[in-house]
């Protein structure tokens, strides 16, 4: 044994006295005392401070606060970060199978570090000078990286960011269970599309909760790991496919797919089902943003087990609302359908005269709006400057109803082109309380950013009326009041003489209508004279029990609607004739839940306890409003879209066309829908194209067709009104025209001028 051992110390003496064996060695002691040292400064933190096992039991990440239906459906987020906890049990075995397969198939052996692939990458960095190698990652060290990322060290810096992640994963093994840390890296890995977590890819790519993907779901997403760019399904859906099958394979190469499963799967297409959660896009956008000024002032006011404010951006809330997702997209729907054929309407009734080409002065006050012009302007540019610099051509995307595109425009040609769009704002609520259940404040929240629910005031026309009505039947007039629509001029207010739709001079003088018959029919004339018989003062004070805050014109063009409402004022005013009398305030946010599911913030509306007029009133507008419906200005529900439902409406116009109005009142929902131009001096070319009755029914119609399709809805499309009265129906009662006899038309005298009372 001696001898052996001698023999061996001479060998090593005569190898190094050898000048290249003992450089090499020298060398590799060298290198094994820098990584050494490298690890221990690292360690001790001279490369920035690691986080301790306190830290690590303690992790908080940054959340999304998530924006619910009223059936808790997801409609959207607010983030910086888009990220979704979930628990592990929500993990479907395939996904984590797919996962440990594809990324660390000893996951559940080792510790949280691959030695044999942490010293290829050592070797790559160090002896090869690849700064850029990667490999060596085992799940635990992605986690690592997700929750504290890596920072830019002059040399060294992968290798550096490496021994950090590997100390850090050590601990992150020491302190949580395998299970625990797959769901950590689940919930914190990025995906495509600045996503982060496996819930939210999960519901912006395929539209569902991560416990119901399917093996091909669940293998698209964990293969966009790898580069969650270069393999973005949204992107690049071939590459994506194949990169999925890669995922397959190795599944099917650790035991976790039969082979015959993959030779099927391989060949299936990569099917999307995308829904974005940018701010702009996706489900209801304007309704997003409104709740989302709301959340800002409520959250203000809350603070937390800290002591400090709620952000709406990390502290990952639920904001659970009224809105109901399905009648959403119904909703949503409707407006595109209707308004797409409706705006080819509009521009080919103008042709080459249409306003937004050949105005000269619209053009030009709009431009000088827009903030190109004011950023040249502030610049000391000249007009002919800023001229010349508006006119030169650029590549814009462009809103269309057929699809967006991307043109060759100047900021005037692009001026022009969206000045030529009707836009619209739709509300439909529950009449019992004023939850609302759909919301479209505009046409493509992308382009056009101002809601017409929310911040708009526009003319409401003829929906004025029933409230003139309403205020004559509450003081006492005789619902089979007869007035005759012959035309007046009022001397007092500058000889001002209301005409109605239609040829005055084909009107029988000796012809008078019933309240029910100039209501369903909108005589203006008419409604003029109930306005004058009841008073200003009257109506004014009925509308204020109606909740409309806004300051009324005091004066008879009141009765026509010239007044400027806003639309979610209005339909609160409108659910009283089918909530008992009782006007709403229109909301959406019933609760707030923090991430641990703790109530913060709690809303119930309070029910008015007044009655803003009496049951007898209610039951005869109710009456007159079904007659606009089953023979009236909205008889089309009826003939043109076969609605069988219970409803009554009213319809609306404003002057030169410029609003068109539509009030859809069903027993349990009640939907307030308005179409127009932005621009106040752009109206329709016709009236028969821009009366409510075209313009602002049919949105109303194609939704409440679709809502008759799905049997969810039921409660709301089989509802019935209630049955009026005796007293109601007797004082209803009466023919709807009444001519004058012989002896009063050869006495009367046809009434031309008068004073407003």
């Amino acid at each position: 044994m001696k001898t052996h051992w001698l023999n061996f110390k001479i060998w090593i003496q005569k190898k190094l006295q050898n000048k290249w064996i003992k450089l090499s060695l020298i060398l590799c002691a060298s290198v094994l005392i820098f990584f050494i040292g490298l690890y221990i400064s690292i360690y001790l933190g001279a490369f920035g401070k690691l986080p301790t096992t306190d830290d690590l039991r303690s992790i908080k990440q940054e959340e999304a606060t998530q924006l619910l239906d009223r059936n808790e459906k997801l409609i959207g987020k607010y983030y910086i970060f888009d990220r979704q906890p979930v628990k592990f049990e929500d993990f479907p075995k395939h996904l984590l199978d797919a996962l440990i397969a594809t990324e660390d198939v000893r996951f559940y052996e080792h510790d949280g570090v691959d030695n044999i692939s942490l010293a290829r990458v050592f070797v790559k960095n160090i002896l090869l000078g690849n700064k850029s190698a990667g490999g060596g990652s085992t799940i635990t060290l992605q986690l690592a990286k997700n929750l504290y990322g890596r920072k830019n060290y002059l040399v060294f810096g992968m290798l550096i960011n490496k021994l950090k992640e590997s100390i850090i994963a050590k601990r992150i093994e020491e302190i949580y269970s395998k299970k625990e840390i797959l769901t950590l890296y689940f919930n914190t890995i990025p995906f495509s599309d600045n996503t982060y977590g496996i819930e939210s890819a999960s519901q912006k790519f395929f539209n569902k909760s991560v416990k119901d993907l399917s093996k091909l779901e669940a293998a698209t997403l964990v293969g966009t790991l790898k580069a969650n760019n270069y393999f973005n399904p949204r992107l690049h859906l071939e590459r994506s496919k194949e990169r999925r099958n890669v995922v397959l394979s190795q599944m099917e190469k650790y035991g976790y797919l039969e082979k015959d499963s993959l030779v099927v799967m391989r060949k299936k297409e990569v099917e999307l089902d995308y829904r974005s959660f940018n701010h702009d896009l996706g489900l209801a956008p304007y309704f997003r943003e409104d709740v989302k000024k709301q959340l800002v002032k409520i959250l203000d006011s809350i603070e937390n087990p800290d002591g400090e404010n709620y952000n709406l951006y990390k502290d990952g809330l639920k904001v659970y609302t009224t809105l109901d997702y399905k009648m959403q997209e119904f909703a949503e729907s409707a407006v595109k359908e209707h308004l797409s054929k409706l705006q080819d309407a509009f521009e080919n009734s103008y042709g080459n005269t249409a306003p937004w080409k050949t105005k000269k002065s619209l053009i030009t006050a709009e431009l000088k709006k827009t903030i190109q012009y004011k950023k040249y302007k502030a610049e000391g540019l000249s007009e002919k400057q800023i001229q010349d610099s508006l006119d030169l051509k650029r590549n814009v995307e462009l809103f269309g109803w057929e699809g967006d595109t991307v043109r060759n425009v100047s900021a005037i040609d692009s001026l022009k082109h969206f000045l030529k769009f009707l836009n619209t704002g739709m509300l439909s609520i529950d009449p019992s309380d004023g939850a609302v259940r759909a919301y479209v404040g505009g046409i493509d929240y992308r382009y056009f950013k101002y809601d017409h629910v929310s911040q708009s005031k526009r003319q409401v026309g003829s929906t004025f009326k029933p409230f003139v009505y309403t205020t004559a039947i509450e003081n006492g007039m005789d619902p089979c009041t007869y007035f005759s629509p012959s035309k007046v001029t009022y001397t007092n207010y500058e000889d001002w003489s209301p005409s109605n739709s239609g040829d005055d001079e084909d009107e029988d003088p000796y012809i008078n209508y019933t309240l029910e018959n100039a209501l369903s029919n909108s005589v203006n004339t008419i409604a003029v004279k109930v306005f004058d018989k009841v008073g200003i003062p009257k109506v004014l004070q009925q509308v204020k029990k109606l909740n409309i805050p806004e300051d009324l014109p005091k004066e008879p063009s009141l009765a026509l609607g010239v007044a400027e409402i806003n639309l979610k004022n209005l339909t609160g005013a409108y659910a009283s004739y089918v909530n008992d009398s009782k006007p709403v305030k229109p909301y959406y946010i019933t609760k707030i839940e923090d991430k641990e599911g703790n109530i913060i913030f709690e809303f119930k509306p309070e029910a008015s306890t007044e009655k803003a007029y009496s049951d007898y009133t209610r039951q005869v507008l109710l009456e007159m409003m079904k007659s606009t419906v089953n023979k009236g200005t909205a008889a089309r529900l009826r003939s043109s879209y076969k609605l069988n439902n219970a409803i009554a409406g009213k319809t609306g116009t404003t002057q030169e066309n410029k609003d068109g109005w539509f009030v859809g009142i069903t027993p349990k929902l009640v939907t307030v829908t308005w179409v127009g131009n932005d621009n106040h001096s752009i109206g329709f070319k016709t009236t028969g194209l821009g009366q409510g009755a075209n313009s602002a029914l049919p949105i109303f119609a194609k939704y409440y067709q679709k809502l008759n399709t799905d049997s969810d809805f039921n409660e709301i499309t089989k509802a019935q009104f209630e049955k009026p009265s005796s007293q109601v129906l007797n004082d209803l009662d009466c023919e709807p025209e009444k001519r004058d006899g012989f002896f009063k038309r050869l006495f009367k005298r046809k009434e031309k001028k008068k004073k407003f009372e």
